[in-house]
């Protein structure tokens, strides 16, 4: 599976972004997918991620209430709609496929993803 992100840019505090995660195969609809990110100098960390029917959804305590995630099986498309961006939120986001049953806890590693798409840069200014 090809994924590929897209919808980074750089806004202001307090802006919204949408992340989209594309795929290449209509298989995507049976992989749980995961959004990570990345800031400079620091190691990459689990954001969000949602089950393959997108019934289950887990949020990394730092993104809780601000960022959603979702997804469109027809599309073979996730989201990651981003509000109340901060400057902490500077990051290169990943989308990641993975296809074991979906276990919040478990999938908060990103050792669990077979596949990565390629990142999109999001710049919050202050």
């Amino acid at each position: 599976v090809q994924l590929q992100a897209s919808g980074g840019g750089l806004v202001q505090a307090g802006g919204s972004l949408r992340l989209s995660c594309a795929a290449s195969e209509r298989t995507f609809g049976t992989y749980n997918v995961g959004w990570f990110r990345q800031a400079p100098g620091k190691e990459r960390e689990f954001v969000a991620t949602i089950s393959w029917t997108g019934g289950s959804r887990d949020y990394a305590d730092s993104v809780k209430g601000r960022l959603t995630i979702s997804r469109d099986n027809a599309k073979n498309t996730v989201y990651l709609q981003m509000n109340s961006l901060k400057p902490e939120d500077t990051a290169v986001y990943y989308c990641a496929a993975a296809r074991r049953g979906y276990d919040s806890q478990r999938l908060r590693s990103d050792s669990e993803y077979e596949y990565w798409g390629q990142g999109t840069l999001v710049t919050v200014s202050s």
